[in-house]
């Protein structure tokens, strides 16, 4: 195994929010895709604001092979613009309710389900799909109200653990994955600290930064690359309090904060 899959340090470009493009196995990845200009979406008493533009638009980003989709019911995680990118993009994996929503290029993944992807030059990456839970609970308690999430995990001979873990607030569900693919080389980490005070008393909806510290621990993670804590009102954590919080965990050298241009 060569230093680059031992380490993970395979490029990954941030685009703000939740949105970040990474190249795995000879395939062309994005997450959760939102291009849409700042301003307020949502509907009468969820209403969610954009603070600040994406640092690309679809058109800048070329061919995407998969888009991993960690749920399609909120603008903050897939908007106008993502929904007419995912048109052009061969596969989008998401969960079961997203995969019967999006149509016949979207696939459902649930917990512990994997999908294998052919690799260009030969060989196959897998994709399963993981536990997350986007709120302060169980999914039976939180599932009714802010839907169903979806994590995932690339594997691949030869190639690195990866983890994006989505719009996940449970420490247990990281606990449940590092128990079946720890160590971790790369997680793409959705934090941000979240809260609407409409929702759960305005208790955290994904992890705040110490908990994603704490994740960072759990998973063994050789490196983290922090999204989902910028670009939105209602993220109440940015990249000051992650480097706070992996600094006082003795974890500050595990943060990459991806390429921005």
């Amino acid at each position: 195994m060569t230093a680059l899959h031992a380490t993970g340090q395979f490029p990954v470009r941030t685009l703000g929010g939740p949105t970040a493009l990474f190249e795995y196995g000879g395939l062309r990845f994005l997450t959760d895709p939102t291009f849409d200009d700042p301003g307020d979406y949502g509907r009468p008493g969820r209403t969610l604001t954009k603070t600040a533009p994406s640092t690309a638009t679809p058109a800048d980003l070329g061919p995407i092979d998969v888009v991993l989709l960690s749920h399609d019911e909120h603008p903050d995680n897939l908007d106008t613009s993502g929904r007419a990118l995912l048109a052009d993009v061969p596969l989008t994996l998401t969960t079961p309710g997203g995969g019967q929503r999006l149509g016949e290029k979207a696939k459902g993944l649930a917990d512990w389900e994997s999908i294998e992807l052919k690799r260009p030059h030969g060989g196959t990456v897998t994709v399963t799909g993981v536990p997350a839970i986007h709120g302060p609970g169980t999914h039976a308690e939180i599932e009714p109200v802010t839907g169903q999430v979806v994590g995932f995990i690339l594997t691949g001979a030869g190639l690195p653990t990866v983890y994006v873990s989505g719009d996940n607030a449970s420490l247990d569900a990281v606990e449940q994955i590092a128990g079946r693919f720890a160590p971790v080389d790369t997680a793409i980490l959705f934090a941000g600290a979240p809260r609407i005070p409409m929702l759960f008393d305005g208790a955290l909806i994904v992890l705040d930064s110490a908990q994603a510290a704490e994740a960072t621990q759990i998973l063994g993670t050789r490196r983290v690359v922090p999204v989902h804590y910028d670009s939105w009102a209602h993220f109440t954590e940015g990249r000051d309090e992650l480097e706070a919080a992996f600094t006082a965990a003795g974890l500050a050298d595990r943060l990459d904060w991806g390429r921005q241009a």
